[in-house]
């Protein structure tokens, strides 16, 4: 029997409100909880800084803790200073995290950008568990940039090394202003994705999608939406993004 798996992909804008801009992380974990997710990626995370509640403070283990999400995995990407302190991206998740790694995507005088992967480990009716490799990616502002980031990240060797049956999520912040990455890209890397993903930026009239998730191998998208309730669009400048997917046993011949 397959697995169902709730997810979660959210630029979470350091916890502020893109109107409001109120610093509040509570907001952030109660939109999360509501939707009672198995897995979590989140981009713009943040950490320290007088900003976010000083120096220690780290908004994933708020989350995590909020959450009851023991597993966790972060990664910064940018370093502003003592007061705006730094952000990254997040993977938590209610099933253990057997391996974790950041693959740098950023170019030459660019913003730092990254996906961070974390290999997660569902348990079965069987007692054994199933992998599913989580990829969580924050791409940058250019178009051009974008695509060669896409480029180097389907190359990348972790990448290259999964078996095709294996299920594999990529998700999170795309940045695509145009919706052209997944039809250029990741279709025919052997990714799966919206015809038309939802459209996520601004939160409080989204007219862009920027946000996407993809995926590939044992495992299919049974729903894909946005979260427009009034918290969500009020706790970040990008709307959530809500997966139920569907993660299939493995075959005799397939992937872990």
């Amino acid at each position: 029997m397959p697995l169902t798996i709730r997810l979660v992909s959210w630029n979470v804008h350091k916890c502020t409100g893109g109107l409001d801009r109120r610093h509040d992380p509570a907001r952030t974990a109660a939109v999360l909880a509501e939707l009672r997710p198995d897995v979590v990626l989140l981009q713009e995370v943040a950490q320290n800084g007088r900003w976010y509640g000083g120096h220690g403070v780290r908004q994933v283990d708020v989350l995590g803790d909020a959450l009851g999400m023991a597993h966790r995995s972060y990664f910064v990407n940018v370093r502003f200073g003592p007061r705006r302190g730094e952000y990254g991206n997040a993977i938590l998740a209610q099933s253990p995290i057997a391996v974790t790694e950041n693959i740098d995507l950023t170019l030459p005088e660019r913003k730092s950008r990254s996906v961070l992967h974390a290999e997660v480990r569902l348990p079965l009716a069987s007692g054994q568990s199933r992998t599913l490799h989580v990829f969580n990616l924050h791409l940058g502002l250019g178009e051009a940039e974008r695509r060669e980031q896409l480029r180097r990240f389907l190359v990348f060797p972790t990448l290259q090394r999964i078996h095709a049956a294996t299920p594999v999520l990529v998700a999170g912040d795309f940045n695509d202003v145009w919706g052209t990455l997944g039809k250029r890209l990741l279709a025919p890397a052997g990714f799966v994705g919206p015809a038309r993903p939802p459209r996520t930026f601004p939160a409080y009239a989204p007219v862009r999608a920027l946000d996407s998730l993809y995926v590939r191998g044992d495992v299919e998208v049974v729903r894909l939406e946005r979260v427009r309730t009034a918290l969500a669009r009020a706790a970040s400048d990008h709307l959530p993004l809500f997966a139920e997917l569907k993660v299939h046993p493995p075959h005799p011949a397939g992937g872990a």
